[in-house]
């Protein structure tokens, strides 16, 4: 219950940036990792979905009111969800379709759930099912109704969630090593995109960082280059690359990759917004890989760093090691600065990468 002195402790954490030595020697240049996957829910989710929880909280109009927060996402949003609201005191329930693997539910109920309700074949129907019964008619009939309020709490397309995401890049601006050159200190992120989420608090991060440290080249006359976003994705899950070839926001017909975390048939308009038009400093690329390069990313960085991501995180990770950089970010040198995020991911364990690496030595690709 929110009372009158309201939570101020944030549902997130400031995650370490390492050099990746093997990484950078694959590269060619300085490849540094964004450890989201260490947030408390072991995602880049607890930051945005946290960051929409809290800010809830805080609102004014919100006091004293008894709130319950709900997600339709059996995957990352969901235990996002149940997290921030556990530690900030406030229960939380998930509806998933029917189609949510076990794993996932176990872990959605030891985190703290109060209830995981299974409903339709598909997030769309549960989603639908959640707002319908939970959310558009949720009209209590006691004495206490206008002291309870149930909140919806979306996977992506919501500005308090991207401005959880957005979070990140001061940290990174400041874990970098300083450099002479540009306002911000590295040359290119690379980041996942699903529904958009991480990508647009990025690039709206990085626009805002940008616009607050004034360039040296006003003075120097030297041309600084774009800070380049690179918005990796897998065929099959490729909404955004699907609408920046339309050049208008379409839905992919079926989600046909691996990397499910990845599977949202179409990305926030904010999101293709921020691709076809990034804000003044900033340049986006679209870069689609395969399954297997997905996968490959997996094994690679469970090997060099002994860390588990999913396969939507894989595939930013391959694209840093890979040809794909270097053909998105022309010009890189041993001394440029290429930021991974590694958005971690709980669908994963020891026995999937295993399986990982045994396909791609029978010649998956």
């Amino acid at each position: 219950m929110v009372g009158s002195n309201p939570p101020q402790r944030k549902p997130w954490i400031e995650t370490p940036l390492i050099e990746s030595a093997a990484l950078s020697k694959e590269a060619g240049c300085r490849v540094f990792l964004k450890l989201e996957l260490l947030q408390p829910s072991g995602s880049f989710k607890s930051r945005g979905i946290g960051n929409l929880i809290l800010s809830t909280l805080l609102d004014p109009a919100n006091k004293d009111k008894e709130l319950h927060f709900y997600s339709s996402s059996g995957g990352n949003a969901g235990l996002a969800a149940v997290i921030a609201a556990r530690d900030l005191d406030c229960p939380c329930t998930v509806v998933v379709p029917h189609s949510t693997k076990p794993l996932m539910i176990s872990k959605l109920r030891a985190a703290g759930a109060t209830a995981v309700i299974q409903h339709g074949s598909s997030w769309f129907e549960a989603d639908t099912y959640l707002r319908l019964t939970y959310i558009d008619t949720s009209v209590a009939e006691d004495s206490d109704a206008t002291k309870k309020r149930n909140i919806y709490v979306p996977p992506f397309d919501h500005p308090d969630i991207w401005k959880g995401a957005a979070t990140m890049i001061p940290e990174i601006a400041t874990q970098l090593p300083p450099r002479d050159s540009g306002p911000f200190p590295a040359d290119a992120i690379v980041c996942s995109v699903g529904g958009g989420g991480l990508f647009t608090g990025i690039v709206d991060g990085l626009g805002g960082y940008l616009q607050s440290h004034p360039t040296p080249d006003i003075i120097t006359g030297t041309t600084l280059s774009n800070v380049r976003v690179l918005a990796a994705e897998t065929h099959g899950t490729d909404s955004l690359a699907h609408s920046l070839r339309k050049g208008s926001l379409q839905s992919l017909p079926a989600i046909t990759s691996l990397a499910t975390s990845l599977g949202a048939l179409c990305v926030a308009p904010r999101t293709l917004q921020n691709a076809q038009s990034p804000p003044e400093g900033v340049d986006v690329v679209s870069v689609v890989g395969s399954d297997a390069e997905a996968a490959r990313g997996v094994v690679r960085l469970a090997d060099e760093a002994r860390l588990q991501v999913e396969m939507a995180c894989g595939i930013s990770v391959e694209i840093a090691a890979g040809e794909r950089l270097r053909d998105a970010v022309p010009g890189l040198t041993k001394d440029s600065r290429v930021v991974v995020v590694v958005c971690g991911g709980s669908n994963v364990t020891a026995e999937m990468i295993a399986e990982y690496r045994q396909r791609l030595l029978s010649g998956w690709h």
